[in-house]
């Protein structure tokens, strides 16, 4: 395995899907088949009953603001050089929260509750999810 930047994740055998879903404009979420419940980030078991019969699911892409911060010092490469930006966690429709930015959307726009919809930045080799104001769908 290399080292890559800070900036960036570590892709690996076991997050290769998620990774290629992502490059594919696809959100992916583990699922536990033994209690039936979804979970982010992504483990090799299940945070809530302990199984290790999980597997990649399709998520929808939709979630609700749960919280966010708008950044607007980071001396760490690349992050120094989009300030302000707003780091949030997002709660996924399928129940996992999630930590992410929030683009495409003016601070004063941002709303505790308010309806998004996942979109993908690309950062070096991989897409990185980023959620955007939800579009009439």
């Amino acid at each position: 395995m290399t080292a890559t930047p800070a900036s960036l994740p570590d892709v690996d055998a076991f997050t290769r899907p998620y990774w290629d879903a992502a490059a594919e404009g696809r959100l992916l979420l583990r699922h536990c088949t033994a209690c039936d419940r979804p979970h982010h980030y992504p483990r090799e078991f299940c945070p809530h009953c302990w199984s290790e019969a999980v597997e990649w699911r399709p998520a929808s892409g939709l979630a609700v603001l749960y919280t966010w911060s708008v950044v607007h010092r980071n001396d760490l490469p690349p992050f120094g050089e989009r300030v302000p930006y707003v780091a949030a966690v997002v709660d996924l429709a399928e129940g996992p929260r999630m930590m992410t930015e929030i683009v495409d959307c003016p601070e004063s726009a941002l709303r505790i509750g308010m309806d998004l919809d996942v979109a993908f930045r690309a950062e070096g080799d991989v897409q990185v999810p980023v959620f955007t104001p939800r579009r009439s769908r």
